[in-house]
């Protein structure tokens, strides 16, 4: 497959450790390994509907704030759903979480609003809990090389 596919990570990281995380997901998406997958990654704020329908797959990350996903991540779907409904069904996503408790809440919250979207998962959701741990960088990495290389291998 040569064609080349585009990767969307949307990640929320107000902080120097979900900034590791995030670039830690665009490490493993821009694998030496893996030649046709463009990544766009964009804070919640600036990414739109426009970003989401150019996406053959997304990555969404955020922090768990009060068991609940961050405010701005809610503001990311609130803008993109409607207008991405019906053109994105079917598109493949992962989720990561950056859980100071067990990032339940925050999982079920998102889970629920793609599930409206219809947008597929392709792994069970990432959820970083407790203590940071070095090993989240590595769990962040094999999350964005399993999204760029499925897309380029055509197996989502």
């Amino acid at each position: 497959m040569t064609d080349t596919r585009h990767l969307l990570l949307v990640a929320h990281c107000p902080s120097d450790n979900t900034r590791a995380l995030r670039d830690a997901v665009i490490r493993g998406a821009s694998h030496e390994d893996i030649d046709n997958v463009e990544l766009r990654s964009l804070a919640p704020l600036d990414a739109g509907p426009e970003d989401v329908r150019w996406a053959d797959g997304i990555i969404i990350g955020t922090t768990e704030n009060f068991g609940y996903m961050a405010g701005r991540i809610k503001d990311f779907f609130e803008r993109v759903y409607y207008p991405c409904l019906e053109e994105k069904q079917g598109m493949p996503w992962a989720l990561y979480i950056r859980a100071g408790l067990d990032g339940q809440g925050t999982k079920t919250a998102v889970e629920r609003i793609v599930t409206g979207l219809r947008w597929n998962p392709i792994r069970e959701t990432l959820i970083c809990r407790g203590e940071f741990d070095d090993a989240f960088l590595d769990q962040c990495e094999e999350l964005g090389m399993t999204m760029a290389a499925g897309l380029e291998a055509g197996l989502f």
